[in-house]
């Protein structure tokens, strides 16, 4: 079993940055694929980004291309996502999730494991 713990979330101004956190417990962290989705109000669940188990591979939806950077420390079992450049469309529940491979996906059905989300807002 895995679990996975979002924070970092808040509201900010268009414009500004905050650095999401997934600090996992469980087993083989290192070993596990990870990825960022987000779901906004009355919408669908969407991928954002994902990392390989090394780090070595990285998977950014366009929407966030150039603006967001995901990272993970193995050593502290922990995955990142800092957010620059924000606009009011990012408003979202940001949600970490791993798989069972140390593969990037971003379909969210290759994912076994799920946070409970931390909410985004971001003010116009």
């Amino acid at each position: 079993q895995v679990q996975l713990v979002e924070s970092g979330g808040g509201l900010v101004q268009a414009g500004g940055s905050l650095r999401l956190s997934c600090a996992a417990s469980g087993r083989a962290f290192s070993s596990r694929g990870m990825g960022w989705f987000r779901q906004a109000s009355g919408k669908e669940r969407e991928f954002v980004v994902a990392i390989s188990e090394s780090g070595g591979s990285t998977y950014y939806a366009d929407s966030v291309k150039g603006r967001f950077t995901i990272s993970r420390d193995n050593a502290k079992n922990t995955v990142y996502l800092q957010m620059n450049s924000l606009k009011p469309e990012d408003t979202a529940v940001y949600y970490c999730a791993a798989t069972s491979t140390g593969t990037v996906f971003s379909a969210p059905w290759k994912y076994d494991y799920w946070g409970q989300g931390t909410q985004v807002t971001v003010s116009s």
